[in-house]
């Protein structure tokens, strides 16, 4: 396995993570922010307030493209093990 194979495996691997991950991160990142906006409005300063509605909105989003992002992983493998006679020369 050469060098440039490798490299190739790991791209793909680490492009197929972030765009994985994307959609709960950024959702996560909206909603923080927004509690973030109220808490600072409101002068509430509880640091458990961002936790709820984070893992409430991550949850959902989980729910809405689980199964894209269940597709993408699935398709990421099944590319190595098609690939994987290529990988041990």
């Amino acid at each position: 396995m050469s060098v440039d194979t490798v490299t190739s495996i790991i791209r793909e691997a680490l492009y197929t993570i972030i765009i994985s991950a994307a959609p709960m991160l950024l959702v996560s990142l909206v909603v923080g922010l927004l509690v973030s906006i109220f808490q600072t409005v409101t002068s509430i300063q509880e640091q458990t307030l961002t936790f709820v509605p984070k893992i409430l909105s991550i949850f959902a989003v989980l729910m809405l493209v689980g199964h894209w992002i269940a597709n993408n992983i699935t398709s990421f493998t099944a590319s190595l093990w098609n690939n994987f006679s290529l990988y041990i020369r």
